[in-house]
């Protein structure tokens, strides 16, 4: 598939300009027509035939097969979530915290990423270290001596609110030198870039869906390390989490399985298969070069209003902006959608490879 016929197949964009793929991507007809039909079969067809258990269970190893693949690792090392922060959850919540225990993060957090450190405070008295950064950018001398001492690192690349990209293979090594686990909250990248969780080398990575991929809500994912599953008991248990569901006393799977609890909607990781599936027909390397060049051209109508680093090579701009609710609601009442942010106060762009020069041009001339 190229970027035009997969723009053809994006009903919302025949209604509007649409530039706010970083909170949440309009899918393409593939993908809802694969999850509609998925469930067509498990509700028409499979009382009938092959059962109402078999589908899903199949549907369920088949996707967890494909985001490993798009991953770069073991199917044994996904568990299937229903979004970046129920993975976030699941480290926050299965880790055996003690009194005084140290969680590291940035100042460019999304909230999914601060919450729970928040709530660990108040069930366990841990404490949170927030290292400040120059527009995503973090001084990794400041990191080496905040980590020195702490459990675990948060940290999201690319960053939601800059969209910079952080050097995480040098960040998990100065972590994991002083013995500190790290948590990547990766939610910006699949569908904009290629990424290898085993050369990045995090112990947990979290992501989703339904941005970049152009997929679902619901269609949430984890990865977790050999290291990091040694670290984590899960806090919640189902018939799904264990090796024998009948056994007189029960035991985890032992891989990333043992987050499942139970029966859960499908759907969504059906529309996860077949949106990695279009996003890997039209290449990342196609993704990533035409995301460049439109947002090259975007910064440099900016200008001085650009708060992105120059050099950020994500389809995440921010500019700033006198009245920025204002001016979203003003440019979307002309059909371009964008969104606010609260820190920075201003304005976000996402720019996917659907987008157009004449999508950029339009928002330039506007503004």
């Amino acid at each position: 598939m190229d970027p035009e016929t997969l723009r053809d197949e994006m009903p919302a964009l025949s209604e509007c300009r649409y530039l706010n793929t970083g909170a949440s991507g309009p899918s393409p007809r593939p993908v809802v027509e694969a999850a509609a039909e998925f469930e067509r079969h498990h509700q028409y067809r499979a009382p009938a035939e092959e059962g109402m258990y078999d589908p899903p269970m199949e549907a369920l190893a088949s996707a967890r097969e494909a985001v490993a693949s798009l991953l770069g690792t073991d199917a044994e090392h996904v568990a299937l979530t229903d979004s970046t922060v129920e993975g976030i959850n699941h480290v926050s919540t299965g880790i055996d915290w003690e009194q005084g225990d140290v969680v590291v993060r940035t100042d460019t957090e999304h909230p999914a990423s601060v919450l729970p450190w928040q709530r660990m405070a108040d069930l366990h008295g841990i404490e949170t270290r927030v290292i400040d950064s120059e527009r995503g950018r973090i001084d990794l001398d400041e990191l080496a001596d905040a980590v020195a001492d702490a459990r675990l690192l948060c940290v999201n690349s690319p960053t939601w609110n800059y969209g910079t990209r952080l050097p995480i293979e040098e960040i998990v090594e100065i972590a994991h030198d002083a013995d500190t686990l790290v948590l990547v909250d990766a939610v910006q990248a699949p569908g904009q870039m290629a990424l290898d969780v085993e050369e990045w080398g995090a112990d947990f990575v979290a992501a989703s869906g339904h941005k970049w991929l152009l997929g679902l809500w619901g269609s949430g994912f984890l990865y977790v390390s050999d290291d990091g599953m040694a670290e984590l008991s899960p806090s919640r248990i189902g018939y799904f989490s264990v090796t024998d569901p009948s056994a007189e006393e029960y035991e985890f799977h032992p891989d990333a399985r043992r987050f499942d609890l139970g029966t859960q909607s499908v759907s969504p990781y059906v529309g996860l298969e077949k949106a990695i599936e279009t996003m890997q027909s039209i290449g990342l390397e196609t993704i990533e070069g035409r995301i460049g060049r439109l947002t090259d051209r975007l910064k440099d109508g900016l200008g001085d209003r650009l708060l992105s680093p120059q050099d950020s090579n994500t389809g995440l701009v921010t500019f700033a902006a006198d009245e920025p609710e204002e001016l979203v609601e003003r440019l979307s009442a002309e059909g371009i959608k964008i969104r606010t942010l609260p820190e920075p106060h201003a304005c976000r762009v996402s720019v996917h490879v659907f987008n157009t020069e004449e999508d950029v041009d339009l928002l330039l001339d506007l503004l």
